[in-house]
């Protein structure tokens, strides 16, 4: 057995399809065997995220071997407790590596990129299903001898690169291996595969870390989220400058953020006259609340109006898929270059639902009735279709689906889901007469009405179910707790037996 002093040096490289997790793992493994190591890199697949995650594991033999001497016998994978670096192309991954045992205090280096590619389990969730990030760092501070963190994602992109060169970068500026920066840029270049701008990502992860390495903390890791000055100010628009000042004259400063960045989404998303009725159906809550507990309940029925009055129809789902923003952000996202030609195709599979909910209302009423007319369309939407949306004859396709948004306000789905936003608002009201902190719950019960087809079914089940079941709950002393843990169960559970075993619970009728 070898003794700790000649044990070999072992890296972990966790990361994601198209990451170029195999690159770094070659170059680390060409870096040392030109310096006259013996090496080997193997990989374990995945499918943890996005197309899986995958451990690359490099080892190699810190002494060079004399002449004739018997070559050693490397690992094929990690141990829990026997590794010396761990990078991680994302905060997740970083978040698994301390999981699995890969990073010990006494032992490990952690590099990691800050930036999220959430998986689909946090995607998916009915509410907010995102891991804080802030907990990542923070465990993989505490876990790792070293910890160096920055978001080499940002970096890679500015320089035209793949996160694999920023962090071969930061494993230089770490100098926790016996190289020096030219042997780094040295492998790249011996690589052969866009060495140019992978030289350049390496300097910027090198960069960075040099400028964190002494910090080391997280908190220097990451922006702090939620800060109401990283909103924009409203665009130079006659119209929203009036809203903006209607904003600032009318509404108290606390929700001043909230209420400009809610006008702006229904701008968009319909009219500037959309968003002054947004404004205007919150004039009651305003007098309701009069500043207690620093306008919460005006801020949470802000926050929330702004999201039901934008809600999802094929209208906006178009609107969307043919901005030319998208298609900019599409070709830099593929790295699409001169001369080379991008198709964007959209898998779309509209309901009859979905068709009539976009139609005027009587006449969506009608086609939702059994009889020919909707047989007809079940026929022909039973299975999906692709459109190219870079082509003439996809983008005018849906082109004229989104040239739809004047017709909106008269349409079926608008005429439902205005029905219950102003039912759900003066709920919201009345309640908050005679116990506030119930209406802030009520208030916060919108986040289930999301999405559209099944998912926005299921959700406005639940929703209903708990406004009906408000009757009774108001007669409790601790009603607000009661539609707290409601609305909880109904995210934590798309089904919504959760939802409906507490209910029963409660001797309340779904």
């Amino acid at each position: 057995m070898l003794s700790d002093a000649v044990r070999p040096i072992g890296i972990a490289i966790l990361a994601m399809g198209g990451e170029g997790g195999g690159v770094l793992a070659d170059w680390i493994v060409d870096l040392a065997e030109h310096a006259g190591y013996v090496a080997q890199t193997t990989s374990v697949p995945g499918v943890a995220q996005r197309t899986g995650a995958t451990i690359y594991y490099v080892e190699f033999h810190p002494l060079k071997l004399a002449p004739g001497a018997p070559e050693p016998v490397l690992a094929l994978a990690p141990v829990a407790g026997h590794v010396d670096i761990v990078l991680c192309s994302e905060l997740m991954e970083a978040g698994r590596a301390v999981q699995r045992g890969f990073v010990t205090a006494d032992l490990t280096t952690l590099i990691t990129s800050t930036h999220r590619v959430y998986s689909m389990t946090e995607k998916t969730a009915m509410g907010d299903g995102r891991v804080d990030s802030q907990r990542l760092l923070e465990a993989g501070k505490a876990a790792a001898k070293r910890f160096i963190a920055a978001d080499f994602a940002a970096l890679a992109q500015e320089t035209g690169s793949v996160i694999s060169a920023a962090l071969f970068g930061a494993l230089a500026g770490a100098r926790v291996l016996p190289f020096e920066r030219a042997d780094f840029e040295a492998a790249i270049e011996r690589g052969g595969v866009g060495v140019e701008t992978s030289v350049k990502a390496f300097g910027a992860g090198l960069a960075a870390t040099t400028a964190t390495a002494a910090k080391e903390s997280a908190d220097t890791a990451m922006p702090a989220a939620g800060n109401a000055a990283a909103f924009k100010p409203l665009p130079n628009d006659a119209r929203l400058a009036a809203l903006d000042a209607r904003i600032r004259s009318d509404f108290p400063a606390e929700v001043h953020a909230i209420l400009q960045a809610g006008v702006r989404r229904l701008a968009d998303y319909q009219d500037v006259a959309y968003g002054a009725e947004y404004l205007d159906h919150l004039m009651t809550i305003r007098d309701i609340d009069n500043g207690n507990a620093r306008w919460e309940l005006l801020s949470e029925t802000a926050r929330h109006l702004a999201l039901w009055m934008s809600y999802e129809d094929t209208v906006r789902v178009a609107d969307l898929k043919i901005r030319g923003g998208r298609f900019t952000r599409v070709a830099a996202e593929v790295k699409v270059e001169r001369g080379q030609l991008l198709h964007i195709s959209e898998f779309l599979h509209p309901r009859v639902d979905e068709i009539a909910d976009t139609l005027p209302a009587a006449l969506g009423r009608w086609l939702m009735k059994p009889g020919w007319a909707r047989s007809l369309v079940e026929r022909m939407t039973r299975e999906g279709r692709v459109v190219r949306t870079s082509s003439l004859s996809g983008f005018l396709q849906l082109y004229c689906v989104a040239s739809l948004r004047g017709m909106r306000r008269r349409s079926l789905r608008y005429e439902r889901e205005m029905a219950a936003c102003r039912r759900w608002l003066a709920s919201v009201a009345e309640i908050a007469r005679h116990d506030y902190w119930l209406a802030v719950e009520v208030a916060r019960c919108q986040r289930l009405v999301k999405g559209y087809g099944d998912t926005h079914a299921r959700g406005m089940r639940s929703f209903t179910a708990i406004e009906a079941a408000l009757p009774v709950l108001r007669r409790e002393s601790a009603a607000a707790d009661r539609v707290r843990q409601l609305r909880e169960a109904a995210l934590a559970d798309d089904s919504g037996q959760r939802l409906a075993d507490l209910l029963g619970q409660w001797r309340v009728a779904a």
